[in-house]
């Protein structure tokens, strides 16, 4: 008889990604029949543009199938470098970028090489859920600065320089931002900067993934192009996932320091080696090809984003600041923690009907029947069981008292989900 298997200790802290997860109980709840409207996935719902998808099938044709370098094609890094010289006035060289399987595996391969025990990485709550647990596996420690919905979810200069410490390894900066959609403006980025040149022990990862979904008159900058003095501490992390609409693609690139990019490439050497060669000259078609798909994925969304807005500001007991990029809102809910939901009617009741007898369902019924909402994963338990609306809570982002929502879907189905979202939250006011 064997053994049971021993996890690493480094595994004990780490969490699966709960966006991934709650999209995966969505999908199972509607694949059993349920009419479930799932709000938490993170990608556009309209394909990849089809320039993009013709290159990929040429370099099937053409035999591109083989290894390639693991930091990526030559190719791909010079339309790189162009993209950055471009759109954002910063010059790299080719041996300053490296391209990964998304852009999250560049965070993580980044962190992973630069990072050793006891090494502090501050981050900004509300943050993106995947950081804290990269954090975690390059046996670092997230030192958490948390932002205020009155200042918009970004942090004041002064609150950077409290946070940082001669353990200091790296700030990350997320702009747009995901989970609040807050975006930087030029003059935050210079104060921050002003903060870091006192501070030469602090890098940088400034995570631009939503570059390109940006609303009104915000104008987007990166802290590279705001203080060029700092470029030799940044890190600038983007991938075609969000902008091009090819998350499953996953291509992702950095731009910073050789000596950083070269101790990525070792750790990607050990693990993925090169991303996806077929992606990789799909990529090089969106980066040189034409831009239109961009300017109509940006409206679209800021469409989407307007609408639910305003659906979501009309619920008793909801309330959302206009996000002024990506395309999430961060709804806050705190009126609703520490009241008490009656369940055991919803889909949850559903699901136990086939499995327990009528009889000891109904026990259970009682039992659960005036469950308290003790926080924001509460109420989206709730809001999936009662209202068939799979929302990510705010815990996962450090931003307990709020959900997220995504705009990444339909407006008949965005405007589904906020009229049952409405009426279950007037029935739970009741």
């Amino acid at each position: 008889m064997s053994k049971k298997m021993i996890l690493s200790k480094r595994l004990q802290a780490v969490k699966p990604s709960p966006t991934l997860a709650i999209t995966a109980k969505a999908m199972e709840l509607k694949a059993a029949g349920h009419d479930i409207v799932s709000l938490s996935a993170g990608e556009p719902d309209y394909d990849t543009p089809d320039h993009i998808k013709t290159a990929a099938k040429i370099a099937i044709d053409e035999g591109k199938t083989k290894y390639t370098p693991v930091e990526g094609i030559k190719q791909l890094k010079d339309a790189i470098c162009a993209k950055f010289e471009r759109e954002n006035g910063i010059s790299y060289k080719p041996n300053e970028i490296i391209v990964g399987a998304g852009a999250k595996q560049v965070l993580f391969n980044a962190l992973l090489a630069t990072i050793s025990a006891g090494d502090e990485v501050i981050v900004l709550a509300p943050y993106w859920v995947s950081y804290v647990d990269m954090v975690e596996l390059a046996e670092g420690k997230s030192v958490i600065v948390h932002c205020k919905e009155e200042n918009g979810f970004k942090p004041r200069a002064s609150e950077i320089e409290k946070a940082i410490t001669p353990a200091t390894k790296w700030l990350i900066i997320n702009s747009p931002n995901n989970p609040t959609g807050a975006t930087y403006n030029w003059e935050e980025l210079v104060e921050i900067a002003e903060v870091l040149r006192k501070h030469p022990n602090v890098y940088v990862m400034t995570d631009d993934i939503y570059e390109h979904i940006i609303f009104d008159d915000h104008k987007f900058c990166t802290l590279a192009q705001v203080d060029p003095s700092l470029k030799s501490r940044i890190l600038t992390i983007n991938g075609m996932s969000k902008s091009y609409a090819m998350t499953g693609w996953r291509v992702g690139y950095g731009a910073g320091p050789k000596e950083i990019i070269d101790a990525m490439s070792i750790i990607q050497s050990q693990s993925t080696s090169n991303a996806c060669s077929i992606s990789q000259y799909a990529a090089l078609a969106a980066l040189n090809g034409p831009q239109d798909c961009i300017a109509e994925g940006r409206d679209l969304f800021e469409r989407r984003r307007n609408m639910v807005l305003d659906l979501v500001n009309n619920i008793d007991g909801l309330s959302c600041k206009k996000p002024s990029g990506a395309f999430y809102l961060l709804i806050n809910c705190s009126s609703f923690i520490g009241s008490s939901g009656r369940v055991g009617d919803g889909v949850g009741s559903k699901v136990e009907d086939k499995m327990v007898g009528k009889e000891e369902n109904m026990v259970e019924r009682r039992a659960v029947a005036a469950r308290a909402i003790l926080s924001s994963d509460d109420f989206c338990s709730y809001l999936l069981e009662k209202a068939l609306v799979a929302a990510v809570p705010g815990e996962a982002f450090g931003a307990p008292g709020y959900i997220r929502i995504s705009c990444a879907t339909s407006e008949a189905l965005l405007k589904e989900a906020c009229d049952r979202m409405k009426k279950t939250c007037f029935d739970l006011r009741q």
